[in-house]
C-alpha cells in the first residue's frame, strides 16, 4: 500500500514536471526571437532527433529502436501513422515557435486549454465515440469562448485553433502507430531530420543561417533538443504511475504557466474580452475534467433515462 502511493506521489511529481517544462517554454524560444520560426523549428528537430539517439544509446535501447523501425518498413498502415505524426508535431512546433516569439502567447496558451476538448470531438467525429451531456456542454461552452475571442480579435483566432487541432489529431496519428514514447519521438524526429538538415545546410550556405561557433545562440539551438525530449520523457514516467484523470487535471497547468507568462512578463493584451473567452473555456475545462467522474456519469445515465436522448 506504502510503496502505492509513493509510486503514486512520484507519477504526479513526474507529470507536474513535465507540464511545468512545457508551460516554461515560450521563456526558451524568446530567447532566439532574433531567428527566423522556421530555422529555429529544423535545428529543434535535428537535435531531438541527436539527443534522443544519445540517450536510446545510454538507455540500451538501439536494438529495440532496430526492431520497431523494422516493424514500420513492414507495416505501411504504422509507417503512414508515424509519417503523419511526425508531419503534425512539426507543424504544432513551427506555429507555437511562430506565435510565442510574434507576441501571440496568450493565444497559443488558448490553443492548449482547448485541445482536450478539440480532441474530443475528433474522436467523435474520426473514431465515432459518443459524448455524454458534460462533455457536449463544455464543447458549446468552449464554442461560445472562442465565438467571444473572435469577436475581439475581429478574426478568427487561428493560432489557437491551428495548434490546437494540430495537436489533437497528432494524437489520432499516435494510436495507429503506437510505440514507447522515447521510440515514438525518435522515429518522429527522423522522418523529418533530413528536411531540416537540408535547410540548416541551405541557410547557412547563403550566409544567412544562426549556427556559428562564437555565438551563444548556437548553444541555444542545441539545446532545443534536450528541451524537446526532456518534458516528454518526465511526462511518460508520470503517466505510467498516475490515472487518466489526475492527468487531466495535471496537463492545465502548462497553459496556465504559458498564459501567466504572456499576460505579466512579455505584457501582451488582455481585456476584459478576453477575460470573459477565458472564463467560458475555463468553465468547459472544469465540467469536462468531472465529466467522466462515477458521479457525474450517473448523472448522465439518470438524464438519459428521463429524457430517452441519445448524444
Amino acid at each position: 500500500m506504502k510503496d502505492s502511493i509513493n509510486n503514486e506521489k512520484a507519477g504526479v511529481l513526474y507529470a507536474a514536471l513535465a507540464y511545468f517544462m512545457w508551460g516554461i517554454l515560450p521563456l526558451y524560444w524568446k530567447l532566439l526571437d532574433h531567428i527566423a520560426a522556421g530555422e529555429i523549428l529544423a535545428h529543434r528537430i535535428f537535435w531531438s532527433f541527436v539527443f534522443m539517439i544519445l540517450l536510446l544509446m545510454f538507455n540500451r535501447q538501439l536494438v529495440l529502436f532496430r526492431e520497431q523501425l523494422q516493424i514500420i518498413v513492414r507495416n505501411p498502415q504504422k509507417a503512414i501513422g508515424v509519417i503523419v505524426a511526425a508531419l503534425l508535431i512539426s507543424m504544432n512546433w513551427f506555429i507555437y515557435i511562430w506565435a510565442v516569439n510574434h507576441e501571440h502567447v496568450v493565444e497559443a496558451s488558448l490553443g492548449y486549454y482547448i485541445n482536450p476538448l478539440v480532441s474530443v470531438v475528433l474522436g467523435m467525429v474520426v473514431l465515432k465515440e459518443r459524448l455524454n451531456i458534460w462533455q457536449l456542454i463544455s464543447f458549446i461552452l468552449a464554442i461560445i469562448g472562442v465565438f467571444i475571442i473572435t469577436i475581439q480579435y475581429g478574426s478568427f483566432p487561428w493560432i489557437s485553433i491551428s495548434l490546437a487541432v494540430s495537436f489533437g489529431l497528432y494524437g489520432l496519428a499516435k494510436k495507429i502507430a503506437t510505440f514507447d514514447s522515447s521510440i515514438g519521438l525518435t522515429l518522429e524526429t527522423m522522418v523529418v531530420t533530413p528536411v531540416s538538415l537540408l535547410y540548416i545546410v541551405y541557410v547557412q550556405a547563403k550566409g544567412i543561417g544562426s549556427f556559428d561557433v562564437t555565438d551563444w545562440s548556437t548553444l541555444l539551438l542545441m539545446g532545443a533538443g534536450p528541451a524537446t525530449a526532456l518534458p516528454l520523457l518526465y511526462f511518460a514516467k508520470g503517466a505510467k504511475r498516475i490515472s487518466l484523470t489526475m492527468i487531466g487535471f495535471l496537463q492545465y497547468i502548462a497553459p496556465t504557466i504559458s498564459l501567466l507568462l504572456g499576460i505579466f512578463l512579455f505584457h501582451e493584451t488582455f481585456t476584459k474580452i478576453h477575460f470573459y473567452s477565458f472564463s467560458f473555456i475555463w468553465a468547459a475545462l472544469i465540467i469536462f475534467s468531472f465529466s467522466k467522474t462515477k458521479q457525474m456519469e450517473s448523472l448522465h445515465e439518470k438524464w438519459m433515462n428521463r429524457n430517452s436522448l441519445r448524444i
